[in-house]
């Protein structure tokens, strides 16, 4: 091994604490140096945008301020990582990298694959340790449920960088590209160690107490759910330290109902994370083959309404505007978001999934694809779920607060009215003054595609190919003692 360097390569780890990664680091020897990258072919990559660089930049920001007493600091690197390294292994020697296995996408698959052959070939270790509760070479599920609490239960990793000796900068400013700031949105959660555990404390110590309440409210849930989820995807805290804070919570009288229901969706990121670990494939293609000739075409014109919020259904529309100026909504929207799309309107999965990665601040790719194929009924196996956007808008958002806060042309609209706009008379419109209204028809019968969609689906998931892929999936995936995957 070259007895140069150490690096900290931080992917979806940006935090101190229970950082496996950036603990061995310290403890070898020689010179450390600390960086992130933010490459320009994901900066190009249709599933990322402005406001993922910006998390990521002020989760840097904030590592700094923490690791200033230490005299350390975490270069923000915009640059692509082979040609980086090369430049770094060249000037300095690079003796190993340290940094967290990615369950990423297929452009960050390809670039690790890169790395590792670059590694092999100058004599350079890379040590990659186990990120949350995600087990990679897994080929079925049978043990993966044990090995998930035997991981959650584990002492969590303390770090001391008192001993560290941090490369000089000065050694290597001409090596790093000027940095391309993102500017700050208000509009938008801040990345952060700082920030998450701010969020963590405060959903513990209060918020949780209505979370099953409010979870699937378009309005209450952002107050009432964690709201840790990006937190989580970019890595500012682990699974583990949300795990144990919450057992401790828990013990000190914290309400059991509603902290052991957020138990289980912190084992359920990790189920959705680890099925796409195994079949990363989703990503371009349907989770059940059986779908590969399933009958959609794209509708340009549907898209172009769907993805501005201006379908003429309230909810929906609210739903994307919110997404795109606050990057989050909460879990059942999302579900109709997708379910109107790919259901309703009858079109392909992957365009939704391009669109609302882009706009989802806590894009972890294991989740959304996962839920992506689910949503739009591409796994052969789970309930089908078409959700009607009236009555989703009827039972949690009854007086379309969300809806009208998030669509300024129905300020003032009677509540009797705000779920079906359509269903307001000539004559009601000008007793309301509404004759002006320009919020848009709505584009589908929503009833008729309702039931056009109910019909295809059911009956194609009797086609022997269809189930032939689910028996696969069932025994690849599924949890044991469980019929059917989450």
């Amino acid at each position: 091994m070259n007895s140069g360097i150490s690096i900290v390569w931080f992917k979806q780890d940006l935090r101190l604490q229970d950082n496996a990664a950036l603990q061995a680091a310290s403890e070898s020897n020689g010179q450390l140096l600390l960086l992130r990258f933010i490459e320009p072919s994901l900066i190009n990559d249709p599933h990322y945008d402005e406001r993922h660089w910006r998390f990521i930049q002020q989760s840097v920001q904030d590592l700094n301020v923490r690791l200033a007493p230490q005299h350390l600091k975490v270069l923000l690197i915009h640059d692509e990582v082979i040609p980086f390294f090369s430049k770094l292994h060249k000037r300095l020697g690079i003796g190993a990298i340290y940094s967290h296995e990615e369950t990423g996408l297929r452009i960050t698959c390809k670039r690790d694959q890169a790395v590792t052959r670059f590694c092999e070939e100058h004599g350079i270790k890379w040590k990659e340790f186990q990120t949350n509760g995600i087990t990679r070479g897994l080929q079925d599920r049978k043990q993966w449920a044990k090995l998930w609490h035997e991981h959650m239960l584990a002492p969590q990793i303390k770090t001391s960088l008192e001993s560290v000796t941090p490369v000089d900068p000065t050694e290597i400013s001409d090596l790093i590209p000027p940095e391309e700031t993102v500017r700050d949105n208000d509009s938008f959660q801040r990345g952060g160690e700082s920030e998450a555990h701010g969020l963590l404390q405060s959903f513990l110590q209060q918020r949780h107490h209505r979370y099953m309440t409010h979870i699937s409210k378009p309005e209450a849930s952002r107050a009432s759910c964690s709201r840790l989820s990006a937190h989580l995807a970019w890595g500012n805290l682990s699974i583990r330290q949300v795990y144990q804070a919450t057992l401790v919570a828990r013990e000190k009288g914290g309400s059991a109902f509603q902290l052991r229901n957020f138990e289980s969706r912190l084992h359920w990121h990790c189920h959705f994370i680890q099925k796409f670990e195994m079949e990363d494939r989703i990503e371009l293609e349907n989770f059940n083959r059986g779908f590969d000739e399933f009958p959609v075409k794209f509708n340009p014109a549907y898209f172009e309404a769907w993805s501005e919020g201006k379908t003429g259904f309230p909810l929906v529309d609210a739903c994307m505007r919110c997404l795109k100026s606050t990057g989050y909504v909460n879990f059942r929207m999302r579900s109709m978001l997708i379910s109107f799309w790919c259901h309703h309107l009858l079109q392909p999965w992957k365009p939704a999934a391009l669109h609302l990665a882009k706009l989802f601040l806590d894009f972890e790719p294991g989740i959304h694809y996962g839920q992506i194929q689910m949503q739009s009924a591409r796994t052969g196996i789970n309930t089908i779920r078409i959700y009607n956007p009236v009555k989703q808008s009827q039972e949690h958002d009854p007086k379309g607060a969300f809806s009208k806060r998030w669509i300024p042309e129905l300020e003032g609209f009677p509540e009797n009215f705000i779920h079906e706009p359509w269903r307001l008379t000539d004559m009601e419109r000008t007793l309301y003054g509404l004759e002006d209204l320009k919020y848009p028809a709505p584009i589908i019968d929503i009833e008729a595609s309702g039931k056009r969609a109910r019909e295809v689906l059911w009956s194609w998931m009797e086609r022997p190919e269809v189930k032939k892929e689910a028996t696969r999936i069932l025994k690849k995936h599924t949890l044991p003692g469980r019929k059917r995957m989450e």
